[in-house]
């Protein structure tokens, strides 16, 4: 009993080898060698002179930006921009309530209308003590002859001379008066103009035409003198403030012409250097370099960019932007290798002119694929095209 189970158990096991050995063994993975050959184009990698450039990198700034604060205590009323809107130069921006400043100028109004009120009384006093005046100058005249004839006593030329003397004072206290109150109007009108100002001062203008980047209040808050209510830039005029090596700086002068790559754009702007910050940073050792960016329309504050120096030429290694395949930060070429193709890791640097500076990865004469086809892979048979 215990063979004929053995025996059983022992068939069973070289029947399932057998059915594995028979069944299914996948077949080995097609390599790229075994593929039809890709037809390719080839140059050689070459030295050759490029400009020679230093690349520094900073960040896109308005070249005027304002903070339009409230210059008066008041209720925010309104205040319609939001971030992004475009505002136009001496737009209301925000309108504040300060009823007090409206009390105030009503006030210096009436105070002025009052006096103004005055004047006609006083200019009739100012008449009647002229009148009286020419009066007594008349009497004193004929007097004065009388007593010179001896026809009238000492005491009564003394009477009219006091009187004509009367007279006198009273036109020119009439005349003070008018005086006063002319001053008393001057202050009225000064005190309406101020009180006018400062009711001009509940409304917020927009100093330029620019774009709101902050909000920083809303309505219904209660602003104090000098509390900022919104950002707002000045449109079309940037700057690149670009961080410069101590070592570059002797390179670097105002009104450089400069290239200057923004991510967001898809070429490169023309800009010059307009101003080079005398202080360093002692953190970084490095100079901050203000590159003028005219009729950047796209531009737009906080942007990143890269601001390229012209320094001259230098011998390098270049192939054809079109040779060089990106995936990511990942760049590679193709080198034939014996009629097949070797993909290579390269690190890259400046380009110009539909080339590009290859720093490491490939040696001069080297045979590269160019353009790139997207179905070549790495150690696949390619056909050289002559």
């Amino acid at each position: 009993m215990f063979c004929s189970n053995s025996t059983k158990l022992l068939t069973l096991g070289l029947a399932a080898l057998s059915l594995a050995g028979c069944g299914g063994e996948k077949p080995a993975a097609k390599k790229a060698e075994d593929g039809p050959a890709v037809k390719v184009s080839v140059v050689k990698a070459t030295q050759e002179d490029i400009p020679d450039e230093y690349v520094a990198t900073g960040t896109i700034k308005a070249r005027t930006t304002s903070v339009l604060s409230a210059r008066v205590m008041g209720y925010i009323r309104e205040l319609k921009p939001q971030a992004g809107d475009t505002v136009k130069a001496g737009q209301v921006v925000a309108v504040l309530e300060a009823k007090e400043i409206e009390t105030g100028l009503r006030q210096a109004e009436a105070a002025r209308e009052e006096a103004r009120g005055a004047i006609p009384e006083v200019d009739n006093a100012i008449a009647a003590a002229k009148a009286q005046l020419d009066l007594a100058d008349s009497t004193f005249r004929r007097m004065q002859s009388l007593h010179e004839q001896k026809s009238i006593t000492a005491q009564e030329f003394d009477e009219v001379a006091a009187r004509r003397r009367m007279a006198q004072a009273n036109f020119e206290m009439a005349k003070a008066k008018r005086t006063q109150l002319d001053q008393k109007i001057l202050q009225a009108g000064q005190a309406v103009a101020q009180a006018s100002v400062m009711r001009g001062y509940t409304e917020v203008l927009a100093p330029f035409t620019g774009t709101v980047i902050e909000r920083k209040a809303e309505p219904g808050m209660l602003a104090a003198p000098g509390m900022p209510l919104l950002v707002v830039e000045q449109a079309g005029s940037y700057r690149l403030e670009a961080a410069v090596e101590e070592a570059r700086l002797r390179t670097i002068r105002p009104g450089m012409a400069v290239k200057v790559d923004l991510e967001a754009v898809d070429h490169s702007l023309d800009a010059r250097v307009e101003e080079i910050v005398p202080a360093m940073d002692p953190a970084s050792r490095s100079f901050t370099v203000k590159i003028g960016l005219a009729g950047a329309g796209t531009v737009r504050s906080g942007m990143f960019g890269r601001a390229r120096f012209p320094q001259g030429s230098k011998q390098a290694l270049t192939v054809p932007a079109l040779a060089l395949m990106e995936q990511g930060q990942v760049q590679r070429v193709f080198v034939i290798d014996n009629g097949i193709a070797r993909g290579r890791l390269v690190t890259t640097g400046a380009r110009t002119e539909g080339r590009v500076e290859v720093l490491s990865g490939l040696q001069a004469g080297e045979q590269v694929v160019s353009p790139a086809p997207t179905n070549l892979a790495d150690g696949g048979k390619v056909e050289v095209r002559q």
